[in-house]
Order: structure tokens, then sequence, then C-alpha cells
């Protein structure tokens, strides 16, 4: 089922807010120690390069469920993660540029949620798995109200579908991924649905994302991932 426009930015909120804005243990730049050791974290956890090609961090994408929060590579219930979540993008920019940038029109934004073990990490030949994609979401100032963070044409590519990994495959890597465009303009977006949820409609064992974020001349500039398992194992 399509998320009406209403819906989706009930779910996501697309607001740039200062890490020097939030409380010391609210920032991620704490929480997640900066880009060196996101970029870290994901090549441990295979991240890169199995999704991603290595990529200089411009947001922090904080993601929150009712009742679980994707902390770059913590384990959450698949019961607590059927609705879409509420994600929040944090500007790593300086807060010199932030203020230079006060007014400037951002270039707009695509979030996206790839699964890259499907069925299983040791069995892939279903991957990657597309489970969201929205385009279209235009970032704004600091100081903008919540309910004005997205433009009215935010398209939902993709609707939502919660992870599901089948019993006995293990933890699964859920990996929200955001993307800009590589030429960096603030003009609308008009990208193509990919042709299927498995590979991306690509050919290939983890093939998805980055090969329709080329094709579409989108670059990653902020990621962040959590683990999921079926009860039966």
């Amino acid at each position: 089922m399509r998320f009406t426009e209403c819906s989706l930015l009930a779910t996501v909120f697309g607001i740039v807010v200062s890490a020097a804005q939030m409380h010391p243990e609210q920032s991620p730049l704490n929480r997640d120690h900066g880009k060196a050791d996101l970029i870290d974290i994901l090549t441990k956890a295979g991240i890169i390069p199995d999704v991603l090609d290595p990529f200089v961090p411009n947001l922090t994408l904080s993601i929150f469920w009712e009742n679980a929060t994707a902390e770059v590579g913590n384990l959450v219930s698949v019961s607590d993660v059927q609705n879409p979540p509420d994600v929040q993008f944090i500007d790593f920019a300086p807060a010199s540029l932030r203020s230079s940038k006060k007014h400037a029109k951002h270039p707009q934004l695509t979030l996206s949620l790839t699964d890259p073990d499907a069925p299983s990490r040791e069995n892939p030949k279903w991957s990657q798995v597309c489970h969201w994609l929205a385009t279209n979401i235009q970032l704004t100032n600091p100081d903008s109200s919540l309910s004005s963070g997205f433009s009215k044409d935010v398209v939902d590519i993709m609707p939502y579908k919660p992870p599901g990994p089948p019993p006995t495959t293990g933890k699964h890597r859920y990996v929200f991924v955001a993307l800009t465009p590589k030429n960096g303009t603030t003009k609308a977006l008009h990208l193509s649905k990919p042709k299927g949820r498995r590979h991306w409609g690509f050919e290939g064992e983890r093939t998805g994302l980055r090969e329709w974020a080329e094709s579409m001349g989108l670059e990653v500039v902020g990621a962040n991932f959590v683990y999921a398992e079926n009860e039966k194992q």
C-alpha cells in the first residue's frame, strides 16, 4: 500500500539540524564519533563494499521507530520495525558554512532502505532487496518548522516494505542511505522507479542501490543501518 503524501510527511522529516544545536548526549557526532568512525563501522560490517563504495558523509541519518532506534549496527526486533520510521537528517557542515548557506536552496535528497542479505548473508542470491525509496525531499534551514521540512512534491517511489528475514537465515543488514545529485543541482529530480524490489531490477548478487544510484546520477552523503533476524534460528 503506497503512502499518501500526508502519511509520508508524518513518517519522515527532512530538517537540517546542526550537531552544535543539540545536547551533547543527542549529538550523532558524539554517538557515532564522526565521519571516520562511521566509515570504519560500515566497512567492518561489510556494508562497504557490499552495498556502498567509500564516501564522504555530509549528513547523519537519525532513524526512530516507536520502540526502536537505528544506532549504526544495533540489533532490532522485527516486530518493532513494521511501520515506517521517523528520519531526521543532521548536517555535518561547519557552523560557518551552514550560516553562509542559511538562505540557499539545498539539493534535493533521496532516501533508500536496502537489504543485501536476501535470503541470507551467506547466500545473497536475491539481494539486494529494495525496502524503501523516497525522493524529492527538500532539506530546510535549522530554524524551519518541522511541518515544512519537506517540499510538497515528495515522491514515495517504493513504499516501505518492513524487514522480514526468513527463518534460519541469520542476521540481515538493513541499510538506510541518503543520496543527493552528483552535479549539485537544486532542480526537481525525476528519478525512475526500480524495475523490481529484488536486485533493484538489475542482475547479479548484491546488485541494487549502487547501480540504481549511478544510473540516476546520485551520490551517497549519509548512511545508517540495523541488524534484524527471524526469531526462528
